[in-house]
């Protein structure tokens, strides 16, 4: 065997145990209702939670609020059609806490305390421990959400089971599933720097203007809110592409209500805001 063919061989080993030890984890939890927010973690997480408990054991819930882009909610239910799971959704009203409106470093603290609050009744309900699709890359990231919901009694299966981002993105394509490449979504409120508000107007704004641009054909890309200045973020491999259709890119990001319309040459950075914050968020 080659070396490469024996890394090969290794790799889905690696992914192979992995998604034993996330059933195992599973198991020992009984019954999970799923924050399922259609990403690639928790679409992954929702599967196999269906897959080990059933569809008796898995509820699998979203989160529905202006920080979700529409695009996302719809394609949560396509993928609950698509993998028949045991799907639901809850209304969250984080914007009604001033606190989250203030859009301090700890906004996603808040935000996941208002998720823990409404799925909280459904866990009741169902005697189920709530669990989030938090891998192990992410622990080391500013996530004060992942401390709040922690501390309401939410588990991590995906940390539990060692599994990296490039593990579940593995594993979910040894599984079939089309999330296995989908590009990373934070929440709408993400795109705002620190200390600017959290307001439904700028959420509308920025959810509109990443619309525009996916329809140009744009998937991975962040609309970053700045006032009337939308800094846009997109991989360095397809900062050419919107440079050669700049003015299909500016009148898109315009037509959402932004006057001026910037691109960061320094491509897309998930977390990019972060980097204000002490030692850069870590």
């Amino acid at each position: 065997m080659t070396q490469a063919g024996a890394s090969v061989l290794l790799a889905e080993t690696e992914v192979r145990e992995a998604a034993l030890r996330l059933q195992d984890v599973l198991r020992r939890l009984g019954r999970v209702v799923v924050a399922f927010s259609g990403g690639a973690d928790s679409s992954y997480l929702a599967h196999a939670a269906t897959a080990v408990l059933g569809r008796d054991g898995a509820l699998c819930v979203t989160a529905v609020s202006p920080s979700l882009a529409p695009e996302e909610l719809e394609d949560c239910r396509a993928l609950a059609d698509e993998w028949d799971l045991r799907w639901t959704t809850v209304v969250t009203a984080e914007l009604d806490d001033p606190a989250y409106a203030a859009n301090g470093s700890d906004r996603c603290f808040h935000c996941k305390a208002s998720l823990m609050q409404a799925v909280e009744p459904l866990a009741g309900a169902e005697q189920a421990t709530v669990v989030l699709g938090v891998n192990v890359d992410d622990l080391g990231d500013h996530r004060p959400g992942q401390r709040a919901a922690a501390g309401r009694g939410a588990a991590f299966p995906l940390v539990e089971a060692a599994m990296s981002k490039d593990l579940v993105r593995q594993a979910s394509r040894r599984a079939g599933l089309r999330t296995w490449d989908k590009p990373a979504a934070a929440c709408l409120a993400s795109r705002l720097p620190y200390g600017t508000p959290v307001t439904l107007g700028r959420l509308e704004t920025i959810a509109a203007a990443e619309s525009a641009l996916r329809r140009l054909g744009f998937r991975q890309l962040r609309v970053r809110h700045y006032g009337e200045v939308a800094r846009i973020e997109v991989p360095p491999e397809d900062l050419p592409r919107a440079v050669a259709e700049r003015r299909r890119v500016v009148d898109a990001v315009r037509s959402a209500g932004y006057s001026y319309v910037t691109l960061d040459l320094d491509g897309f950075r998930s977390g990019n805001l972060n980097q204000a914050l002490p030692g850069g968020g870590r």
